[in-house]
């Protein structure tokens, strides 16, 4: 879903506040033609939904009516977006806690009067809401991918924290004959023939030296320095209850991240078609660091619809990078958005993070910034700040980033950054 503050307001025949629940969700209408107020609850089903939503367009007429809605995310969005006379107005789950929290001292709290407390918000503040608006077809499947794609490798590192904790409790020396990536077809099948160190101990040399050639380690002085390892290598534990238990978890935990693994590579692959079909991947494809992981992800920070930030500002601020000063009397303090969305902000830091690498401006700014004694993520939020700024004017002009011409400019502006990077630069000869 996208934002659209600049939308123009319509002239609504109702407004509705719609609290979602598990099994029912309850309702608050006002009819501005009736002066009318109504409300009523209604029992979770696909089809009691689609029929109150026909109900409504017939009873309106297809008129605009707006309905407020706590959050951004959820299955409902995309289904009362896909009304075109129904315009959804987020509302923070802090913002109406903290309305009805005003006018309910005690802490009583129910559905019904969330409802009507999200009807007083629209009515009242409608113009501090976000109104939503469905991105197009293109984004939302590269959107879906990505998250969905990021939520298996959580999963994934979840598993192998899992499994690395297990391995500490009975059988510590695996680390040191597969590696430090034990998500690996190397580690996973290692574990899976030797589940234990017993088992490893009762091979043959000429079988584990074959395993390691069939998995690409045929370097002989690799090979029998792990050889040497195994021979006096002792069991932490004997204990056969104990071994028992934990082989059997280990096989579970080994087959899960088979599985796991299998299907990041399938998203990887449906990420790369997807990003490959939008008609922006060319902006994003080069950029610094982003590679086929995080250019995908950099591409949805902005989406394709140029009115909805019209400033770097405003997506500065929506991405949670761009700092809140609060002030009090004297005293004035400075923190980061805490309500921001969360993939889209790690997206920015992530790859911010990467132009490091890849960009010697970006590498110039972390450096200067470090000696300031900035902290690392507070360092990478900034150098996010300020390639959302770059990025945004590529964005809006549809040319992709030119690292010669930015760095022409940092010239022309007389940067700091230049005279470091003039500096850095080897002296002809």
């Amino acid at each position: 879903m996208n934002s659209n503050p600049t939308d123009p307001a319509p002239d609504f025949a109702a407004f509705i506040g719609l609290d979602w629940g598990d099994a029912t969700h309850a309702l608050a209408l006002y009819d501005p033609a009736t002066g009318q107020s109504e409300s009523a609850t209604l029992a979770h089903s696909a089809e009691n939904l689609h029929q109150w939503l026909d109900q409504l367009e017939a009873r309106f007429g297809g008129r605009p009516v707006a309905l407020a809605l706590e959050g951004t995310r959820g299955a409902i969005f995309p289904v009362l977006l896909e009304r075109p006379w129904l315009h959804v107005f987020a509302v923070h789950p802090a913002t109406s806690a903290r309305y009805r929290a005003a006018f309910t001292p005690s802490g009583a709290k129910d559905d019904q009067p969330d409802a009507q407390i999200l009807l007083e918000l629209l009515q009242r503040h409608r113009d501090k809401l976000t109104p939503l608006s469905l991105a197009d077809a293109a984004t939302r499947e590269l959107a879906g991918l990505c998250e969905a794609r990021r939520d298996l490798v959580d999963r994934r590192t979840q598993l192998l924290n899992q499994l690395l904790s297990l391995l500490k409790k009975y059988y510590p020396q695996a680390r040191e004959l597969v590696g430090d990536n034990l998500a690996s077809p190397l580690a996973l099948d290692f574990l899976s023939k030797w589940p234990d160190l017993i088992a490893l101990k009762s091979a043959r040399p000429a079988t584990v030296k074959s395993f390691y050639y069939i998995h690409n380690v045929r370097r002989p002085e690799t090979v029998q320095a792990r050889l040497d390892f195994i021979a006096p290598a002792r069991a932490l534990t004997t204990d056969a209850a104990l071994v028992g238990v934990a082989v059997r978890q280990l096989r579970v935990l080994v087959e899960q991240l088979r599985v796991v693994q299998k299907h990041v590579g399938q998203f990887d692959a449906a990420i790369a078609t997807a990003f490959a079909a939008h008609p922006d991947a060319a902006l994003f494809r080069d950029l610094p660091g982003a590679g086929a992981v995080l250019a995908p992800r950099v591409l949805l920070a902005f989406g394709t619809e140029r009115d909805r930030y019209p400033d770097p500002g405003s997506l500065q601020k929506y991405a949670g990078l761009a700092p809140v000063r609060e002030k009090s009397g004297g005293a004035l303090w400075t923190h980061w958005r805490w309500h921001a969305p969360r993939f889209l902000r790690q997206s920015l830091v992530e790859w911010a993070g990467q132009t490091v690498v890849y960009c010697p401006w970006a590498k110039a700014y972390y450096e200067q910034m470090k000696a300031k004694d900035k902290g690392h993520w507070a360092i990478l939020r900034a150098l996010a700040f300020k390639w959302v700024r770059i990025l945004w004017k590529c964005w809006q002009e549809r040319t992709p980033y030119d690292e010669a011409r930015y760095l022409k400019q940092l010239i022309k502006r007389r940067s700091p950054l230049a005279k470091i990077l003039s500096q850095s630069q080897p002296a002809n000869p």
